[in-house]
């Protein structure tokens, strides 16, 4: 397709076509369609080249076929600037190596995993999961700001506190089981539940523990 504009003219040439094809129309439109164009003063001309990317042999191309049939004077070949990738935020948990020590707290916006232990004395804050690759003897508070479908799981669960959103776990006694270990809490009816990690996939389709 060729447009009049203001500067000259504009030439949209097919994108989808292959290249062989899209000469062979252009050479044609030139030569028996547009006569009309190639006489009288200097017309510049704007190709512009859709999606298609060219290198600069096959862009030399175009500017001879059409420098050839008369009067226009090619000013630029251009091809849409393609958006770049989008990047994918990362997913999954944010990873954490090492020991929690009495004192220490840690505080992250998402999901976190620790491969370590909490002592006691030792705070985890998430908005999300939280995972103790370890022991968790410290305080442990999931669903930081409200949510209440996160979990906390632990490879031994004695903590001294649990939270998950405003919910407080019971003393430890009361629920904790004889080995504690591989266990996982949660909210059920807004009560604080403890189970063996086994049994998470009835929580989550894909757990990452």
């Amino acid at each position: 397709m060729i447009k009049g504009v203001k500067e000259g003219l504009v030439f949209l040439l097919d994108d989808q076509c292959e290249f062989a094809v899209l000469m062979d129309e252009l050479q044609y439109k030139l030569e028996k369609t547009h006569q009309q164009l190639l006489t009288g003063p200097l017309v510049h001309v704007h190709v512009k080249l859709g999606t298609r990317q060219l290198v600069d042999e096959d862009k030399d191309r175009i500017r001879s076929v059409i420098r050839a049939q008369g009067n226009l004077i090619v000013q630029s070949v251009e091809s849409e600037v393609q958006p770049a990738d989008k990047i994918e935020a990362p997913t999954g948990p944010r990873v954490l190596t090492g020991m929690i020590r009495s004192g220490q707290m840690v505080e992250h916006d998402g999901d976190l995993l620790l491969t370590g232990d909490v002592n006691p004395g030792g705070t985890i804050l998430c908005t999300g999961d939280i995972y103790v690759l370890g022991a968790l003897r410290g305080v442990a508070h999931a669903g930081v700001g409200g949510r209440t479908d996160v979990i906390i799981a632990a490879s031994l669960m004695r903590p001294t506190q649990l939270r998950i959103a405003e919910v407080i776990s019971r003393p430890p006694e009361e629920w904790m089981s004889g080995d504690a270990a591989m266990e996982f809490a949660y909210l059920h009816d807004g009560s604080m539940q403890i189970d063996k990690i086994t049994q998470l996939f009835r929580l989550r389709s894909n757990p990452i523990m």
